[in-house]
């Protein structure tokens, strides 16, 4: 099956291509997790958080940001042990920060959506070359972010987390997810 240029042959990454990356969501868990886990991967690539992702949803409380957001300086202490996850001390005290600022959010899911004007913008890029790090969307998102309070949301991370969500679906046109994703609406 042709995929995506960036995609290795690490079945971890096969199946995160073929089966969750670019295809829309407005799951509000889903959403939440994959914003963890993007600011997570700041300065690192992402099958290294692929790989602990895992451990992340047990030390994470899968991910539900009410119990994320109650979590104690002794329990991130705990986590900085916990060499199945990525130890660094403000990637998991901005996890805790941003669960707090997510419930405060009225309607995270269609704020976050409003950065593609509340559908998937499909793009037709022919070759990975012609996919853009950061977009227009991408650094508005990532200026309201920090401006609520939010942490490791740079625009690159903003634009990798839009990609991740399908906000934005760049799956080269050679690829074969390409036309499924194409045509499909965001999920509720």
């Amino acid at each position: 099956m042709p995929r995506c240029a960036w995609c290795s042959d690490d079945p971890l990454y096969i199946d995160y291509h073929d089966s969750e990356w670019g295809v829309p969501t407005r799951d509000p868990q889903v959403l939440f997790e994959f914003l963890v886990l993007e600011g997570a991967q700041a300065g690192l690539s992402w099958i290294t958080v692929l790989r602990k992702r895992e451990r992340y949803r047990q030390v994470l409380f899968g991910f539900d940001p009410t119990r994320l957001a109650q979590m104690t300086d002794a329990e991130i202490d705990e986590r900085m042990l916990d060499a199945g996850i990525i130890r660094n001390r403000r990637k998991l005290e901005a996890a805790r920060r941003n669960a707090q600022l997510w419930l405060e959010l009225d309607d995270p899911v269609g704020w976050l959506w409003s950065f593609v004007g509340g559908e998937p913008k499909v793009n037709h890029f022919e070759s990975i070359n012609q996919v853009p790090a950061v977009t227009a969307e991408a650094e508005a998102m990532s200026r309201a972010l920090k401006k609520a309070g939010f942490g490791f949301v740079g625009p690159t991370i903003c634009y990798a987390y839009m990609q991740a969500c399908g906000m934005v679906m760049d799956h080269t046109t050679d690829c074969d997810r390409y036309p499924a994703l194409a045509r499909v609406p965001a999920s509720t």
